[in-house]
């Protein structure tokens, strides 16, 4: 290996999801040695943490590239005992019920390089859920909400990946996106049948030497026998910032959030974002008439890689405003 980076450390962080949370992360930056000085980083990285709402996080997510960016593998791996707010599906608002969940995440992606710039490859995505408490006389509680007890989606399908980023942690300009049909299925192991199709793409463009505008675009649609933790949803500290993840899902859903980020000083950055996004189901493909929308600021601590630390306060019609203080951009 070459150019080869390791850091470990104990972290803190606070999410609305979790409020406060620590523990150990570390991550490793690395080129083969036998690939070219242009080829692009590899990544691993792991954590284990603990929470003030008592929920544990162990994960291990990695991005490799190898034989000159030839090849990409990229996947999420954790264990996670997790609370959440569940507040209905749709435009179907119920009062916020908190739930707890188990889960076991694995989604995995390997692509190879077919033209320039553009993989092919497929993904597997695994799933099993499991809510250990509900809000009693809630709806999750009556058990009318698909997946409101467990679920185990396990699905294998085919994946269009481009990339022309100029750079992996911290691009100024081109764009990475992903488009992938997933059907699960209890033919792979599932316990229901249903297909997602995803398309995940964000832009980055230069506004200056130190400016840029990114830009990212999400659509999800899920056709069959869908359990609710598997529905689109927005929310989170990569989906519309400033809204509890999961606050608000569906079958379907289009997003678009967009972000200028400034380096001001040194290591010293600034950034501004927005969003915007749409729910819909099989009646009615996406209610336009009916958005939902997230705005908000943050400051930047650059690393010696550019994987930026992240402070940002997000706002929204729907509740409080939320901090985020973690690592990595939302995007």
């Amino acid at each position: 290996m070459r150019n080869k980076s390791f850091l470990a450390l104990p972290v803190v962080f606070r999410l609305p999801e979790t409020r406060f949370g620590g523990g150990v992360a570390g991550a490793t930056v690395f080129g083969f040695a036998k690939d070219s000085i242009w080829a692009k980083p590899s990544q691993i990285s792991f954590g284990a943490t603990y929470t003030q709402n008592k929920q544990i996080l162990i994960f291990f997510p990695f991005k490799i590239f190898t034989h000159n960016n030839k090849y990409y593998f990229s996947s999420e791996n954790g264990l996670f005992r997790y609370k959440y707010t569940y507040a209905g599906v749709g435009e179907n608002r119920v009062a916020d019920e908190n739930y707890s969940a188990d889960y076991v995440r694995f989604r995995f992606l390997a692509t190879k390089l077919v033209r320039l710039n553009t993989y092919v490859g497929l993904r597997l995505n695994f799933e099993n859920y499991n809510v250990t408490s509900t809000v009693e006389e809630g709806e999750l509680a009556s058990g009318k909400i698909n997946g409101s007890d467990k679920s185990r989606t396990l699905g294998l399908g085919l994946s269009i990946l481009r990339d022309t980023r100029d750079q992996v942690f911290f691009p100024t300009k081109g764009i990475f996106g992903e488009i992938y049909v997933v059907p699960s299925g209890k033919v792979f192991g599932a316990n229901r049948n249903f297909t997602k199709i995803s398309a995940d793409i964000a832009n980055y463009v230069s506004l200056g030497k130190k400016t840029v505008l990114a830009s990212n675009y999400v659509a999800v649609a899920n056709i069959g026998d869908v359990p609710f933790n598997q529905l689109a949803y927005l929310g989170g500290q990569y989906k519309m910032r400033g809204i509890l993840e999961g606050y608000f899902r569906d079958k379907n859903t289009l997003m678009i959030q967009q972000e200028v980020r400034q380096e001001i000083w040194k290591r010293l950055g600034a950034a501004a974002f927005g969003s915007v996004a749409f729910l819909g189901n099989q009646e009615d493909i996406l209610r336009l008439k009916k958005p939902k929308f997230t705005y908000g600021a943050g400051i930047r601590f650059a690393t010696k890689n550019h994987l930026n630390i992240r402070l940002d306060y997000a706002l929204s019609p729907y509740g409080n405003g939320n901090i985020y203080a973690t690592i990595g951009e939302a995007f």
